[in-house]
């Protein structure tokens, strides 16, 4: 069988996938802002704060994960070569301004007429409240899906199918949160002989997998660390 080069459709699906991966998530909060002490006119009132031990500050925040597991090893070979046929297990990791918070590695192979595309991250972010704004701003805007019992603290999946010149392609979204941190899985796949996408079960089942296995490799890096 004959192998096809990329259809120029699926050469321009893949150009943002670098640029979206260099990027990693936008972090949806910043470092807490320290406002500026008022001036105190009552020396009485000074003295007396100055002796009186400060209270720990409720809004303080245990971290749980504080950097990020290296992707591309996040995933079984056996993993890779049954998602992705013909891709080379050790990945791609894209580059990022910042490799203890987030990091992302892709494997992608066109088989014969079968492509396939599996995307894993890993984001550490402030605190948990910090993880669970991001995970609900991401959940709510990829609408459809449904929640992943047993996955981390919460993991929610959701399939698409899309079709563009004829073309279908399914794509498959598992996000994470662990603790502080998050895990986003993206798994896609194409037929060009039929034109048809693999089935919603197969692409849901896969992102799951991969998903499960990201999860773990984020928990032994922490044991590693501790």
């Amino acid at each position: 069988m004959r192998s096809l080069p990329l259809p120029l459709a699926l050469t321009a699906r893949l150009a943002p996938v670098a640029v979206l991966a260099c990027a990693g998530w936008a972090l949806t909060s910043g470092p807490d802002a320290t406002p500026t002490a008022k001036a105190n006119d009552n020396p009485q009132s000074e003295n007396r704060s100055a002796a009186e031990p400060s209270a720990p500050s409720s809004t303080a925040e245990s971290r749980t994960y504080t950097t990020a597991p290296a992707p591309c090893t996040s995933m079984a070979k056996k993993t890779i070569t049954s998602l992705v046929p013909g891709a080379k297990t050790a990945g791609k990791e894209i580059p990022s301004t910042d490799t203890d918070k987030r990091r992302t590695c892709s494997w992608n192979a066109l088989k014969g007429y079968d492509y396939r595309w599996l995307d894993v991250s890993f984001e550490i972010m402030q605190n948990e409240s910090a993880a669970e704004k991001s995970y609900t701003a991401r959940t709510t805007e990829k609408s459809g899906g449904g929640e992943v019992p047993g996955l981390g603290d919460t993991a929610y999946s959701v399939v698409n199918l899309t079709t563009e010149d004829g073309q279908q392609t399914r794509e498959g979204v598992v996000l994470v949160r662990a603790a502080n941190a998050l895990v986003a899985v993206t798994y896609n796949g194409s037929d060009f002989e039929s034109k048809k996408a693999p089935s919603t079960d197969e692409i849901n089942k896969g992102a799951i997998k991969a998903a499960k296995e990201a999860v773990a490799a984020l928990a032994d890096g922490q044991s590693q660390q501790s």
